[in-house]
C-alpha cells in the first residue's frame, strides 16, 4: 500500500516531531542520564563502603569469639602431660623399665586417655623411644616407636613446653601434641606427650556455616571449615622450606600446594578483600566469590585465625541501594522537568507524596512488627531465665533433701547397734544405782562414791553417743570448714558398735588438716566410706582398714583402703550411679557413694576409686585446705 504525498499533508501537526524540539531536549536528557548514573554509582560506592565497615565490625566480634573458642580448645589439655609427674609408676618405669611396670603404666594411660577424651597419651624416655602408651592394644600402637625427631620431644627433653601440630607418622591422623619433661630431683628422666583432636572446631564451624581457617607458623592451613583448603599454604614456600617440612614429617607426605586466590586487596590492618573460585554449574567456569578476610594471632601459639565473611549479600544490597538512588534521582529529575514542561506538576507531586507515605507506612509497619518480635523474644527469654532459676533452686533443695535422707538412712541402718550400745550402760546404771543405795544404807561410802563415779562415766558415754547422732543428723550446706581429726573421731564413734562386733585392725597415718567443707558433710562422707569398707571385709578373716592422708599444695588427699575381695570389673563403671549397690536390698539403697561424690564435688573437691592389683579397694577423697591465716567463726573451735 502506497501513501500519496497528499495524504502526508493531512497528518496532524501535533504528531510530528520538530527538529528544533529534539535539539532542545537532547542535552538535558543526556545530562539527566549522566547525573542519574553518577548518583547511582555514588550510592552504590557509599553503601558498599558502609556495608564493608559494618561487616568488618561484626566480623571482628565474631573473630574474637571464635579465637577465644580455639584458644580454650587448645589450652584445656595443657595440664594433662604434667599430671603424669604425680603418678609414681611412670617415674619408676622411666628409671627402671621392665615389662610389669610397662603394663601397669599402659593400663593407667589407657584409662586416663578415655577419661580425658584425647587421642593418645604416651611416655618417652630421654632417647625419644616410646616406653608406654594408651593405644598399646591397637595394631598401630606407638609402643617402641622412635620419635626423637619430633620438635615437641626436643623442646620437652630440654625443659621447655612442647607444642606441636602435625600428622602422626604411625597412624597418619592429624592432632595437636602437648609435651612435658618429667623431672625427678630437677633432672628430666622422660617426656610425657598428649595428642588431642581439634577437628571438633571444624565440625562446629561447619554446623554454624562459618568459613574460617587456622594457619600455623609455617603458613600451612591446619584447621579449616572447608576441607578443600586444609593443608594448603597461604603464602609461597621456597625449596628449602619445603625440604625442611618434608624431612620433619610434620605434614606426613602432603604436597602443601599454595592456596591461590583470584584476587586480593588490603583494606586495613588485618583486613583485606579476597576472592576464591566458587562452585559453578556443571560444564561452566567457576564464579568468583568475594570475601572479607580478617585475621588475628591466637594466644600462646604462633598460629593465626582467619575469618572469611562472604560479600555477595552486601554487594547485592549495595547494588540495590545504588539502583534506588539512581531511581530516586531520575524520579526527581523527571519531576523537575515535568514541573517546568508540563502543567501536571500538582498531580505528579501528589502521586510522589502518596508513594512516599505508603513507603513510610510500610516502614513503620515493619518497625512495629520487628519491635513486637523483639518484645516477645525478650519476654520468652525472661521466662526461660525464671524457669532456669526455679529449676536450679528445686534441684538444690532436692539435693539437700537427698543428703539429709542419706544421713537418716545411715542412722536407721545403725539404729539396732546404737540401741544395743545404749542398753549396756542403761543396764549398768540400773545395777549400780541399786547397789549404791545398799552401800549407803550400810555406810560403805567409799564403795558408793566409786559406783557414783562409774555412773557419771556411763552417763557421759551415753551423752557422747547421742551428741554424735544429733550432730550427724542436722542439716548443713556446701560451705564451711571442717577439722579432719574431729570428723574421723565422730565417724568412728558412730560406727563403734560395728567395730566391736567385727574386730578390724585400724591403721591411721593421716596428718591433721582443716578442710574447706562443712563438718557434718565431711563426717557423712567418712561414715559412708568406712561403713562400705566394713561391709566389703565382712567375709575376711583378718580385716585391715587403712586411713592415710597427706597435703599436696593447697589440696589434701585422704585415702581409705580395705583388704576386702575388691569390686568386680563389671560393677566398677557403675559405682557412683544412684541406687546401684552390690549389697542385699535390706543393707543399702545404693545412695552412699553417689551422695558422697556429690558432697565432695559441691565443696570443690572430688571422690575417686582405685583397684590395686594386690586386692582390696581404695577410695581417695581430695578437698581444698583452708589456709592457716584464714579467719574462723567465733563459735568454731580450732583443730587439736
Amino acid at each position: 500500500m502506497e501513501c500519496s504525498p497528499a495524504s502526508l499533508r493531512t497528518v496532524p501537526s501535533a504528531l510530528t516531531v520538530k527538529p528544533r524540539l529534539v535539539r532542545h531536549l537532547l542535552p538535558p536528557v543526556i545530562a539527566m542520564i549522566l547525573v542519574v548514573l553518577g548518583c547511582g554509582y555514588a550510592g552504590f560506592w557509599i553503601s558498599e563502603r558502609a556495608g564493608i565497615r559494618a561487616l568488618a565490625e561484626s566480623g571482628e566480634r565474631q573473630l574474637e569469639l571464635n579465637a577465644r573458642a580455639v584458644e580454650s580448645e587448645i589450652n584445656k589439655y595443657t595440664y594433662l602431660p604434667s599430671l603424669l609427674e604425680l603418678e609414681s609408676g611412670v617415674g619408676r618405669l622411666l628409671l627402671e623399665p621392665d615389662a610389669q611396670r610397662r603394663q601397669r603404666v599402659n593400663a593407667y594411660l589407657e584409662g586416663l586417655n578415655q577419661r580425658a577424651g584425647s587421642l593418645a597419651i604416651y611416655v618417652l624416655d630421654t632417647g625419644g623411644r616410646v616406653l608406654a602408651t594408651s593405644n598399646w592394644r591397637e595394631a598401630g600402637s606407638y609402643l617402641g616407636e622412635d620419635l626423637s625427631f619430633r620438635a615437641y620431644f626436643q623442646d620437652a627433653v630440654h625443659g621447655r613446653p612442647g607444642r606441636f601440630y602435625g600428622i602422626g607418622s604411625t597412624s597418619g591422623e592429624p592432632g595437636y601434641y602437648l609435651a612435658h619433661g618429667l623431672r625427678v630431683h630437677g633432672r628430666v628422666i622422660g617426656v610425657a606427650v598428649v595428642k588431642v583432636r581439634l577437628d571438633a572446631l571444624e565440625e562446629r564451624w561447619q554446623r554454624a556455616r562459618l568459613e574460617a581457617y587456622v594457619s600455623d607458623e609455617n603458613g600451612i592451613i591446619i584447621l579449616s571449615s572447608d576441607p578443600a583448603r586444609r593443608l594448603k599454604a597461604i603464602r609461597p614456600l621456597d625449596d628449602d622450606t619445603r625440604e625442611r617440612l618434608a624431612r620433619s614429617l610434620q605434614y606426613y607426605w602432603w604436597a602443601l600446594d599454595e592456596l591461590r586466590p583470584l584476587g586480593r586487596a588490603a583494606l586495613s590492618n588485618g583486613v583485606e578483600q579476597i576472592s576464591f573460585p566458587g562452585k559453578g554449574e556443571p560444564g561452566q567456569p567457576p564464579v568468583p566469590v568475594n570475601y572479607l578476610a580478617q585475621s588475628r594471632p591466637l594466644g600462646d601459639t604462633p598460629w593465626h585465625l582467619t575469618l572469611l565473611t562472604p560479600l555477595q549479600d552486601e554487594r547485592r544490597e549495595a547494588v540495590s541501594h545504588g539502583t534506588l538512588v539512581a531511581v530516586a534521582v531520575a524520579l526527581l529529575a523527571f519531576l523537575l522537568i515535568a514541573w517546568n514542561e508540563r502543567r501536571k506538576v500538582l498531580a505528579t507531586r501528589l502521586a510522589a507524596r502518596e508513594a512516599l507515605q505508603q513507603a513510610n507506612s510500610e516502614l513503620e509497619r515493619k518497625i512495629a512488627e520487628r519491635t513486637a518480635d523483639l518484645s516477645a523474644s525478650n519476654a520468652r527469654l525472661t521466662a526461660e531465665i525464671h524457669e532456669r532459676r526455679q529449676a536450679e533452686d528445686t534441684l538444690r533443695r532436692a539435693q539437700d533433701d537427698l543428703v539429709q535422707a542419706g544421713k537418716l538412712a545411715v542412722i536407721g541402718q545403725m539404729s539396732t547397734s546404737i540401741a544395743h550400745e545404749l542398753n549396756q550402760p542403761l543396764a549398768a546404771l540400773r545395777t549400780l544405782s541399786g547397789n549404791t543405795i545398799r552401800f549407803l544404807q550400810r555406810g560403805a561410802l567409799d564403795t558408793a562414791a566409786t559406783n557414783l563415779d562409774t555412773i557419771n562415766e556411763l552417763v557421759d558415754r551415753m551423752g557422747r553417743i547421742t551428741a554424735s547422732l544429733r550432730a550427724f543428723a542436722r542439716r548443713s550446706d556446701d560451705h564451711g570448714e571442717a577439722c579432719l581429726g574431729k570428723a574421723v573421731d565422730a565417724a568412728l564413734m558412730l560406727l563403734h558398735p560395728r567395730l566391736q562386733r567385727t574386730p578390724v585392725t585400724l591403721v591411721q597415718t593421716w596428718q591433721e588438716a582443716r578442710l574447706a567443707i562443712d563438718q557434718t558433710r565431711l563426717e557423712q562422707i567418712l561414715v559412708n566410706l568406712i561403713a562400705n569398707a566394713l561391709d566389703a571385709m565382712a567375709t575376711q578373716d583378718a580385716r585391715r582398714l587403712v586411713l592415710e592422708g597427706s597435703a599436696e599444695g593447697d589440696r589434701y588427699r585422704l585415702r581409705i583402703r580395705d583388704n576386702g575381695p575388691g569390686i568386680a570389673p563389671a560393677d566398677r563403671q557403675r559405682l557412683f550411679e544412684p541406687f546401684f549397690t552390690t549389697k542385699p536390698g535390706e543393707q543399702g539403697l545404693g545412695l552412699g557413694l553417689t551422695l558422697s561424690a556429690s558432697l565432695a564435688t559441691a565443696a570443690g573437691g572430688s571422690l575417686s576409686v582405685e583397684h590395686p592389683e594386690d586386692g582390696g579397694t581404695v577410695f581417695e577423697l581430695v578437698l581444698a585446705q583452708v589456709p592457716a591465716a584464714a579467719p574462723r567463726p567465733q563459735e568454731e573451735t580450732p583443730c587439736p
